[in-house]
């Protein structure tokens, strides 16, 4: 068993999650790898679905189907009713298109042309460490996560999202670029356009936390988690309430 593979099992079972912690890995140079498909077409967010939930895939200017994740994977320029605003006013999601170049202002992108292919898959399955794990899952599944990144060191975390491409900009390319966790309470796109149900979010952080991360959920499980999750507190409300 891998390295990788212990790591992703400790974060399912400790958490109980049903599906998995993805791994995302940037490429410069376009490579066919081994047991990895290539769909005709694809978004970015549908990829990440499909790997939580065990498969192989591979993102490419070529096979992404979402202008927006295409834009902001540096894979392609995108069209004029998107940079206006015009497309996504027309969709209802702001209320007229400049409220919508006033969010892609603040949009953290790759550069045009760096990354020739994204690769996903379950993060137990990964042949190489990956650049960024997300997990999409339960917010308290996510919640007890980001309190593992800061058991050691203490501090507070600062979570920044438009509500807009929550799974390609602020869960992947925001902690890529930036090097920090972040998380998001979701889209319009990932949520129609994946099975990400009403009560889950995203988060995303550097694979180099990932170590710390597990240990840190290790020593949560001991203490923490059990009293929390048994609502403790809460029951003894209710009882006093039935006086």
């Amino acid at each position: 068993m891998s390295g990788l593979e212990v790591k992703a099992n400790l974060i399912k079972e400790i958490l109980g999650m049903s599906t998995s912690p993805v791994a995302v890995k940037f490429h410069e140079e376009f490579v066919r790898l081994p047991g990895y498909d290539l769909p005709e077409k694809r978004r970015y967010c549908q990829v990440l679905m499909e790997a939580r939930e065990g498969k192989h895939v591979l993102l490419t200017p070529e096979n992404i189907a979402c202008p927006a994740a295409a834009w902001a994977l540096g894979f392609d320029d995108p069209p004029p009713r998107l940079t206006s605003g015009e497309m996504p006013a027309a969709m209802g999601i702001f209320g007229n298109p400049e409220a919508v170049q006033h969010t892609f202002s603040t949009m953290q992108r790759l550069e045009m042309g760096r990354y020739k292919m994204v690769s996903v898959c379950p993060l137990g399955e990964a042949e190489h460490q990956p650049d960024v794990v997300v997990v999409e899952s339960l917010a308290e599944h996510l919640m007890w996560i980001a309190l593992a990144h800061v058991f050691k060191t203490g501090g507070r975390l600062h979570f920044d999202t438009a509500v807009l491409q929550a799974t390609c900009v602020d869960v992947t390319i925001t902690p890529f670029v930036q090097q920090r966790m972040n998380m998001s309470i979701g889209c319009y796109g990932c949520r129609e356009a994946t099975d990400l149900a009403e009560g889950e979010c995203v988060l995303g952080f550097p694979a180099k936390y990932l170590d710390d991360i597990v240990d840190s959920l290790a020593s949560l499980r001991e203490k923490a988690m059990p009293r929390v999750r048994g609502k403790n507190v809460y029951q003894a409300l209710l009882e006093r309430s039935e006086d």
